[in-house]
């Protein structure tokens, strides 16, 4: 269903009873990239998704940086009437969780974060980052969401989503498929990596209750969350075996048994 935030009319979906979670995408996915887990919380938890900005139904009004988000995803929270929630974000939506946690921390009950970077400290590694993503924007303008796509599934990143069953890689594709040129180039361009604030250095206030997963072949996510587990109070961190990037995509049974095991533990004050 929709509902008009600030101008942009969001694309999202409410399942399930109990406690609310908040379940947020990465580039070039869309709420939809959660049904698995979804569908496994039905009688556990009441579950949110969304279609971020640029991506999927969701129909952007003004540009919508992280920042613009964050705001919007608080609007959203108010008119559901929600005070306080788990949030759970991957990769480009593991970024917007974390920023959404540090600028309204009152509203997080505790914060999940799948192969999620804490952004950029330098400011030299964010500009070259953003030159990055606009050309990649570019690419994305000039060439096609299809040619986009062929390239995409082929980088480093997701190398290991090639030994999935062709149905799934087949789905995975569609998803990528299913976006507009111009949403994802102005993704890349307002909530990309070098376009987001750091939060390096506010990573210590964060004292809720913080689950850092990275999948075992994905060691970049890896070093960077180990790092962040070092400065977070009270995060930890699980190395998930026989995956890459998009952990509950490839290993959906795993992720879906620790997220659901942290968050009743959180529920039960065992954390």
């Amino acid at each position: 269903m929709y509902l008009t935030i600030n101008d942009t009319d969001y694309w999202y979906e409410l399942n399930g009873e109990g406690e609310p979670v908040v379940l947020l995408h990465g580039f070039t996915g869309t709420g939809g990239t959660w049904s698995d887990m979804v569908s496994g919380w039905l009688e556990d938890f009441q579950t949110l998704t969304i279609d971020m900005p640029g991506h999927g139904r969701t129909k952007q009004g003004p540009n919508r940086t992280m920042d613009d988000f964050c705001r919007d995803l608080a609007g959203l929270l108010e008119v559901l009437q929600w005070k306080k929630v788990h949030l759970i974000g991957y990769s480009m939506g593991g970024r917007a969780a974390l920023s959404f946690t540090l600028v309204f921390p009152e509203r997080v009950k505790s914060l999940t974060l799948e192969s999620a970077s804490p952004g950029l400290a330098d400011a030299e590694a964010r500009q070259k980052r953003r030159q990055h993503d606009e050309k990649l924007a570019q690419r994305i303008e000039t060439g096609g969401i299809k040619a986009f796509v062929d390239y995409w599934e082929n980088i480093p990143l997701f190398q290991s989503q090639k030994q999935l069953p062709a149905v799934i890689r087949k789905g995975i594709r569609q998803e990528r498929l299913s976006q507009s040129a111009e949403g994802l180039a102005r993704s890349l361009r307002l909530m990309g990596t070098g376009s987001q604030p750091s939060w390096q250095e506010e990573l210590p206030n964060l004292t809720l209750p913080v689950l850092l997963l990275a999948g075992a072949y994905d060691q970049k996510f890896i070093n960077m969350n180990q790092s962040m587990a070092k400065r977070m109070p009270s995060a930890e961190l699980t190395v998930v075996q026989h995956a890459g990037h998009a952990i509950h995509v490839e290993q959906p049974a795993i992720f879906g048994k620790i997220v659901s095991g942290f968050l009743k533990s959180v529920e039960t004050g065992r954390t």
